[in-house]
């Protein structure tokens, strides 16, 4: 029994991986420590399993063992991606040497996320294929075949996964385990250096590919269809969607379906034609953005007939948050039935998230908050951690949270144009992650501005995982970007050192130049 995310990372190890690289975010964070686990328990089986600095940087890694011809797989969150833009995309112009799993879990629905958004679409814009698991099983087996697919068309290959899927425990039965590749390095390097003279031919080879793509597409047998004699309704559903639609079609009174479960991507071309023969009315159930609703009209054009397609673009299907059984018996025409689920807003209160008993970032928002008391022309740029909760009472400490290692930067601009207390917030692992190249420009650029790193040892909010550079190391990091030293302070944050501590933000916050402020605490929940 495996959680999604768990029966991603043995299927990695039994398809003969040497290394995976990650950066911690949920609902991604327990492929790795899935691996990592193994690893410790099988030392022998000499898998490199790290958390990396940043995304960004785990998939140059993961690509780098790609060249020298070594399966790797690299997994994130979905915002992950965007992190990891810049070498993604690149990689689908070198193309792969040892096999490369790209792993990024999507959060509809915001659970623990910033915003909602569709990994699909990258494969998409990228040109490289997909696969969408559906349960526990199917996650293992994809991403198994994920590496020989890489191999065989010498491109990295996404398997997309989503909070229900990576955090549902299902029965996963294990086939048997390859052995790890041998080093291989390539023999012509033309492909791996991407100046314009070569990345034009390997963008046409990469072009040249798309039709294999497709067949290959068109006859994985995940991609199930099945047509009902006499049904004029058609289904075409993907991902957790397919669960859904299964689920409903079971009570559906006698209603009946033609249907095709898109499992891979490109989309299986073939089998889409085959069901748009046969229906008047298509429903597309995807969970996620319409990715396939929206590329479907060039399909249904070539039918020559004219089809009514419902789904997240028509209304028929809400366009944000998760789609369940409920939702997608609405959109097939049946009934809604009971559930305590669809009354639990009515009886439970919501309650937002809060800091942990005795957390050292509450001591350090209390001091700020002392220090900016009667502070009219004052923000507070925040980041991705547990202290982003700062933001709610009874600290209201923090007012805004981008992405990561925005603070820095947005502090940094903020204050060299005219606000008098710029403060950034951030922990230090978000600070190791991407504070520290706009860190660097506000030093050499000498922007008035005050940053306060929170370093409790850990990156806390997804579970304890290592931190790159804390303690001491973290303040060499600091003053080796310029800082004087004068101005970086570094505070214990508990209750007696209250005034203590404000004092300090305070002396900092008014010097006309680049400080740091160091709160540090250990996490209690790592003690």
């Amino acid at each position: 029994m495996l959680l999604g995310d768990e029966a991603v990372a043995f299927g990695a190890i039994h398809a003969g991986i040497s290394a995976a690289y990650a950066y911690p975010g949920t609902p991604a964070t327990e492929i790795q420590e899935a691996v990592q686990k193994y690893s410790a328990l099988h030392p022998d089986a000499k898998i490199k399993a790290d958390w990396s600095i940043n995304e960004k940087v785990a998939y140059e890694e993961a690509l780098g063992c790609s060249l020298i011809g070594l399966r790797s797989m690299v997994s994130f969150k979905h915002v992950g991606l965007n992190v990891a833009a810049d070498p993604f995309m690149s990689s689908m112009i070198t193309g792969a040497n040892g096999g490369l799993a790209v792993v990024p879990c999507d959060d509809p629905g915001m659970h623990s996320s910033q915003n909602e958004q569709d990994s699909r679409f990258y494969a998409f814009f990228a040109q490289i294929p997909c696969l969408e698991p559906i349960d526990a099983q199917e996650a293992y087996d994809m991403t198994r075949e994920a590496f020989d697919i890489s191999e065989r068309f010498k491109i990295p290959v996404m398997v997309r996964s989503v909070a229900r899927l990576s955090h549902t425990r299902g029965k996963v039965r294990f086939s048997g385990e390859q052995k790890q590749n041998k080093l291989k390095i390539p023999e012509n390097f033309t492909g791996w250096n991407v100046l314009p003279s070569n990345a034009r031919a390997q963008y046409d080879s990469l072009l040249s590919k798309q039709a294999d793509f497709i067949k290959w597409s068109n006859s994985h047998p995940a991609n199930r269809i099945h047509i009902e004699k006499g049904a004029a309704t058609g289904v075409i559903a993907t991902g957790l969607g397919f669960n859904y639609f299964m689920e409903a079609a079971s009570s559906s009174g006698g209603a009946s379906y033609s249907y095709l479960r898109v499992a891979t991507y490109p989309v299986p071309e073939q089998k889409i034609r085959e069901l748009l023969k046969n229906v008047s009315t298509l429903i597309v159930i995807e969970e996620g953005n319409p990715l396939i609703e929206r590329l479907i009209w060039k399909y249904i054009a070539e039918t020559g007939k004219k089809i009514a397609v419902k789904g997240k673009l028509s209304g028929d299907l809400p366009s944000a948050g998760e789609l369940n059984t409920e939702s997608v018996r609405v959109v097939l025409g049946l009934a809604a039935l009971k559930s305590s689920a669809a009354v639990s807003s009515d009886i439970v209160r919501g309650r937002p998230p809060q800091l942990c008993k005795g957390c050292p970032h509450a001591d350090t928002f209390y001091a700020l908050n002392k220090a900016l008391a009667g502070k009219t022309e004052k923000v507070v740029f925040s980041d991705i951690g547990c202290y982003t909760l700062g933001f709610y009472p009874p600290f209201k400490a923090i007012d805004s949270c981008v992405c990561m290692g925005a603070s820095v930067g947005m502090a940094k601009a903020a204050s060299e144009n005219g606000l008098k207390y710029s403060v950034a917030v951030l922990g230090e692992s978000t600070f190791n992650h991407s504070g520290i190249t706009p860190m660097l420009e506000g030093i050499k650029r000498k922007s008035p501005f005050t940053v306060i790193i929170l370093d409790n040892s850990t990156t806390a909010m997804t579970g304890g995982q290592d931190t790159i550079c804390i303690g001491e190391d973290l303040e060499k990091v600091v003053l080796g970007l310029g800082l004087e030293k004068e101005h970086l302070r570094v505070v214990n944050p508990i209750p007696k050192n209250l005034d203590e501590n404000a004092a300090a933000i305070l002396q900092e916050l008014e010097y006309e130049g680049p400080s740091v402020v160091i709160a540090r605490r250990e996490c209690l929940q790592i003690r």
